[in-house]
């Protein structure tokens, strides 16, 4: 199982980006997708997910309204839209495939794509 997060980058603040998590090696439209960032000294941190069935999305408080996540079965991807950019927002983001089935969780990591906020 393979988890390739790209998209990341340095943008100025109320800027935007777009990442995006190719996943291969799973059976992609069964998992709930999230991301996750790190900020440098704290620790990581759930951002938004899109659930398998139904596509039902939950965000952190902190990007709600400002970031969305959409996923592309077709395509085995997930992406995850930035709008409106702060400072606070500069983390290393990971994409995370996770499924719970016949009471086993498994879980799935990327490697992460840096994104900073700066002026």
């Amino acid at each position: 199982v393979q988890l390739v997060e790209s998209g990341g980058g340095l943008v100025q603040p109320g800027r935007s980006l777009r990442l995006s998590c190719v996943a291969s090696g799973l059976s992609f439209s069964n998992y709930d997708m999230r991301w996750f960032r790190q900020a440098p000294g704290k620790e990581r941190e759930s951002v938004a997910e899109i659930l398998s069935a139904g596509g039902r999305t939950n965000y952190a408080d902190s990007v709600k309204d400002r970031f969305t996540i959409f996923r592309d079965n077709s395509k085995n991807t997930v992406y995850l839209q930035m709008n409106s950019l702060k400072l606070e927002d500069t983390a290393l983001y990971y994409c995370n495939a996770y499924r719970v089935r016949f009471g086993k969780r498994t879980n799935y990591w990327g490697q992460g794509t840096q994104v900073t906020v700066s002026s």
